[in-house]
């Protein structure tokens, strides 16, 4: 009879069904904690943060980090233009001014200004993320600054390209389109 069925063949039919589903489910891993990926932004910082550390340490003599000032930076953003793939023309060069020079010229290539300054915007936040204080943030210093813009204006006057200003929208925009003299009053009222 179906019913009749001892119960030693149920309970050893339904532990084949468990021994089964155990095989399936995949074997529990130890608990480590998860290592997230970096983002393009956090790795290219810690690249930039560790490659400016070696460059201190192979001064003479070695520079430690809280002896960093921003001569150091200077001296640093000068010896990455050896490793720069943008152009500048000098004075003395035919194509000085000139956007899209006709044949090649011996001007030196340089570091590209916006590379520079993203540069120092990483550095920066990594020099306060390793504990400086953004009081003496070398990398903040108004001489970076101003050597900055001098090298933007330097590079725009080189290439005949001027480096303009995005304009910045306004905040109090009318609403095109509504009819509402409600709505068009207290616009109004707001601007």
């Amino acid at each position: 009879m179906l019913g009749d069925t001892p119960s030693c063949e149920a309970s050893s039919s339904r532990s084949a069904t468990a021994d089964q589903q155990q095989q399936l489910q995949p074997p529990p891993q130890p608990t480590q904690p998860s290592v997230v990926p970096l983002s393009r932004y956090e790795s290219q910082k810690r690249r930039d943060w560790n490659t400016f550390g070696q460059y201190l340490k192979n001064q003479t003599p070695p520079v430690p980090l809280s002896h960093c000032n921003y001569n150091h930076v200077l001296e640093f953003l000068r010896y990455l233009d050896q490793f720069g793939k943008t152009r500048v023309h000098s004075h003395g060069c035919v194509f000085f001014g000139q956007p899209d020079p006709p044949a090649p010229c011996p001007c030196p290539l340089k570091q590209a200004w916006g590379s520079l300054d993203a540069l120092i915007g990483r550095l920066r936040a990594a020099y306060e993320e390793s504990g400086g204080s953004p009081e003496v943030n070398p990398f903040g210093n108004g001489a970076i600054r101003m050597y900055l813009r001098e090298v933007k204006d330097c590079q725009a006057k080189a290439r005949g390209i001027p480096y303009k200003k995005k304009k910045k929208k306004k905040r109090n925009q009318i609403i095109k389109g509504n009819d509402n003299n409600d709505t068009n009053a207290a616009l109004t009222q707001m601007a």
